[in-house]
């Protein structure tokens, strides 16, 4: 999925998909390693990589699929908002 996202995009999907991931009240619904993972990613400056987006967008359906697939949709992306549409579905 995070391969979809162009490269000029990427920065900007990240901090975005970043955004909501902090500002959720669904916290309690973050696995451990997904919280360390992106920490990992975000210490080493990697949250923008296609490897930390695949996490963003990981935690980003999990606590907040609805407004992770408006947010892409108004970035741009409908194909990747599509597919984070059809993973929420499927959990």
């Amino acid at each position: 999925m995070a391969e979809a996202i162009p490269a000029e995009k990427r920065q900007t999907v990240s901090n975005k998909l970043s955004d909501l991931i902090l500002s959720s009240k669904n916290d309690d619904k973050m696995p451990n390693d997904l919280a360390n993972t992106i920490l990992y990613f975000w210490q080493r400056n990697l949250l923008a990589g296609e490897q930390g987006l695949a996490t963003l967008l990981e935690a980003a359906t999990l606590l907040e699929s609805e407004k992770a697939i408006a947010s892409l949709a108004e970035l741009g992306l409908p194909d990747v908002a599509d597919r984070v549409k059809q993973t929420a579905t499927k959990t």
